[in-house]
């Protein structure tokens, strides 16, 4: 389960490192403080909300600094990542410590031209989002004072939506249905959807406030049909940036593909020269899984064992094999009784993509904790984010070796999944899925 998430500048891997202020392809961009919801307030304004909170934000203002009106006591609310681009944002940058999951199904009789007229909403408000300003209708002034705390809204459709809008033919076959895998246990009512969109922010509020905007600008044309909430390291928890750790504990994230990879772009976008249908065009296909980690199992094991289930060693995530975290795995060592250093059920070993054909995907996951079963099991793991610019030679290969080989599949459960197409970026007017809805 190795998932780190680079932007090609900065690697922040579970948020140890400031953010820097990128583009959807990872590049720098400018390191200037974006406009924030706090300065277009005004100073009167800002007076009035923190005499009416009585102690409220002003009394952590005055705790924090000192004094009222100094100077921000980080930078962490000024990141800001730019909505429009080639590729949609929320992909290639550095994972943020919240996530909000949604998928949204269309009304009854809904049009594609009403569907054009929500997502050209929806991409104006996560463009105003993601620079910090006010959503420009339904604004319910719950960040009213932050930044853009490096918010990212990302948008994909199911397959379900093209013949709700009478576009069949231009439904891409990668989207056609996921195998079912073995001990799959899959609730379809937090599965699949119409529309999905991954929301990604650096503060709780934040990330809250633009699910929420989009919630009721979607009224009468699409409803919620699921949501789910995770979690990543927060920035600055650690000394130096480290790779994250999921709830098993163990160092999750050392082998995901980095932008730098001479084959990043054709792994996990599609090139327009392939793009079928062209308005994929520089777009991606996201697999969502919620998986429940068996924890009160897992936890029993010894850590010997645990690191045997991984293949790595858990206290630092270097491979059984030998070396640090970032050490190749050598697949072919055997210890000095003749046995495999790696086991032959190793997770890295039958997840690798030496084992699978070549198979990549860009997995961005956080993990999650819903509260206690009835047993008074943890209902907790992870919200497995992976995207690829083809399911049917990135997911679906390692998935079917997992479910059949891997160690480590005895303490999860698949409990919800969906396939998204998630079209390229927007230009500055545009917005997202218009190369689709107006063609």
């Amino acid at each position: 389960m190795d998932r780190p998430v680079v932007d090609g500048t900065a690697v922040r891997d579970g948020g140890q490192q400031q953010p820097t202020v990128t583009g959807q392809d990872g590049a720098a961009g400018s390191s200037r403080p974006a406009l924030t919801r706090r300065g277009l307030l005004g100073a009167a304004g800002a007076a009035g909300l923190a005499v009416g909170a009585a102690g409220g934000a002003f009394g952590y203002a005055a705790a924090a600094d000192g004094r009222s009106g100094g100077p921000a006591a980080t930078s962490l609310g000024a990141a800001a990542v730019p909505f429009h681009g080639a590729h949609q944002a929320g992909i290639v940058q550095s994972q943020q410590a919240r996530v909000h999951l949604a998928a949204f199904d269309l009304a009854a009789g809904v049009k594609r031209a009403q569907l054009a007229a929500l997502m050209r909403r929806w991409s104006d408000s996560a463009a105003r989002l993601a620079e910090g300003r006010p959503a420009a209708d339904h604004e319910n002034q719950i960040a009213l004072d932050a930044g853009p705390c490096s918010l990212t809204v990302t948008f994909g459709f199911g397959a379900s939506l093209f013949e709700r809008i009478g576009l069949t033919a231009a439904r891409p076959e990668a989207l056609d249905p996921l195998p079912d895998f073995p001990d799959d246990a899959i609730d379809r009512s937090r599965s699949d959807g119409d529309l999905w969109v991954q929301i990604c922010a650096d503060d709780a509020l934040v990330a809250f406030h633009a699910l929420r905007v989009l919630q009721q600008q979607a009224a009468g044309v699409a409803a919620v049909r699921w949501q789910m909430s995770g979690f990543s390291r927060s920035p600055g928890a650690t000394a130096r940036p480290v790779t994250t750790r999921n709830l098993m504990g163990q160092v999750d994230g050392t082998n995901n593909p980095r932008p730098s990879d001479a084959s990043f772009a054709s792994k996990v976008f599609v090139a327009a020269k392939e793009a079928d249908p062209a308005w994929m065009a520089g777009g991606s296909y996201a697999v969502v899984r919620r998986i429940r980690m068996l924890l009160d199992n897992w936890e029993n094991l010894p850590v010997d064992r645990q690191e045997r289930v991984i293949g790595r060693r858990k206290s630092d995530g270097a491979p059984l094999s030998g070396g640090a975290e970032t050490t190749a795995v050598d697949l072919e060592k055997r210890n000095p009784d003749g046995t495999l250093a790696v086991p032959a059920d190793a997770h890295i070993r039958v997840a690798a993509p030496t084992a699978n054909g070549g198979a990549t995907m860009l997995r961005r996951g956080f993990s999650y904790h819903d509260g206690f079963l009835p047993d008074g099991s943890p209902d907790a793991g992870l919200l497995f984010i992976a995207f690829q610019a083809d399911p049917l030679t990135g997911f679906v290969p390692v998935q079917r070796k997992l479910a059949g080989a891997d160690s480590l599949s005895r303490f999860l459960r698949h409990e919800a999944s969906g396939l998204y197409a998630v079209p390229g970026g927007a230009a500055p007017g545009g917005y997202v899925g218009q190369a689709l809805l107006e063609s």
